[in-house]
């Protein structure tokens, strides 16, 4: 588990984080010029940013479905005990198909989100992966038929 250190950021960073979370695309340059300082202010923010591990990279927000990924699912984890998160999460790690993996409160120790091409996979994955690993008790299976929305919060 990862410990939070308080860090000192101030509201340049904040726009920044903010910024770069709706568009990391955006240039440095472009970024200066928003908040009015330098490209070179802004891109010593950002390597303070990822230094700290405030910022793990950047991605593209790609349409799986318009890729051939036309199944997402949820899957709580009912772990046979809790002692066994970090060898399960080790092992699930493993598995491309699983995009998240949360370690939960509630009903499920675990809760993996999972992204198939089509059924067939989504049950390889549930009987012939995630049934073999040792200290998983169960899966429960949830198909997402629709995202409504997905959105980062905003950082203040």
């Amino acid at each position: 588990m990862e410990t939070t250190l308080k860090l000192n950021l101030d509201k340049l960073d904040h726009q920044i984080i903010h910024h770069m979370m709706n568009d990391a695309n955006v240039s440095y340059a472009e970024l200066g010029k928003k908040f009015f300082v330098s490209a070179g202010t802004i891109h010593v923010r950002i390597k303070k940013l990822q230094d700290a591990g405030v910022v793990k990279g950047t991605r593209f927000n790609v349409d799986f479905k318009k890729l051939g990924y036309d199944v997402i699912a949820f899957i709580g984890i009912y772990l046979k005990e809790s002692s066994m998160y970090d060898a399960v999460a080790k092992e699930l790690g493993k598995m491309p198909e699983i995009v998240r993996l949360n370690y939960t409160t509630g009903n499920y120790s675990m809760f993996a989100e999972v992204v198939c091409k089509d059924i067939n996979e989504l049950k390889t994955v549930l009987h012939d992966e995630l049934q073999k690993i040792k200290g998983i008790e169960r899966t429960e299976t949830f198909i997402s038929l629709e995202e409504s929305f997905n959105r980062t919060i905003k950082v203040t």
